[in-house]
């Protein structure tokens, strides 16, 4: 028989502390990475009609940065200690994609869109009114994450070769990487 504590939680239950604390680490780790895919991608990109578009969602995720970033210092939460891991991880799988043509580029776009869609859609149901403002920002960030997924596919994403293999190794890292780095 399960116990529960005095508070309703069972034994290793985060608190709600815990849980937010938990949320700004692993979205900043996730917008770190997503801003460091860009990097990469410019990198390869840089000069065509594609890097403009790029350019656009690096800014958005730029922005869902700098929010975590400063959610990290105002709140005293420590950051995951894998951000060396995701600088080089995130920057060589967005040049790899690159190099692999637009297409690749765009559908490892969709793949992270959809693997955070996912991710912030958890978060948004599980943050409390006590983090209305918060949940406010997974919301707003979601729906950008959504438009820069849609904008992969517009974009030709589904006509990689491979495509479905591609989008699903990249959905599995990224799956990986928010488990761990919520964590870690």
């Amino acid at each position: 028989m399960t116990r529960k504590t005095a508070e309703g939680r069972l034994p290793g239950d985060l608190t709600a502390r815990q849980y937010v604390e938990r949320v700004i680490r692993v979205d900043h780790a996730g917008e770190y990475g997503a801003k460091r895919i860009y990097q990469g991608q410019l990198a390869v990109l840089r000069g065509t009609k594609w890097e403009p578009i790029i350019r656009h969602m690096q800014a958005q995720e730029q922005e869902h940065l700098d929010t975590f970033t400063g959610l990290i210092s105002r709140r005293r939460v420590r950051p995951t200690a894998l951000l060396p891991v995701w600088h080089v991880a995130g920057f060589a799988l967005g040049a790899a994609t690159a190099l692999l043509g637009h297409r690749a580029a765009m559908a490892c776009t969709v793949a992270v869109e959809e693997a955070i869609d996912e991710h912030y859609q958890a978060q948004e149901a599980a943050l409390g009114e006590d983090e209305a403002e918060l949940r406010g920002k997974v919301e707003q960030f979601r729906a950008e994450e959504l438009e820069h997924r849609d904008t992969g596919l517009e974009h030709e994403a589904e006509l990689t070769p491979g495509y479905r293999v591609l989008s699903a190794a990249i959905k599995a890292g990224c799956k990986l990487a928010i488990k761990v780095s919520e964590r870690v």
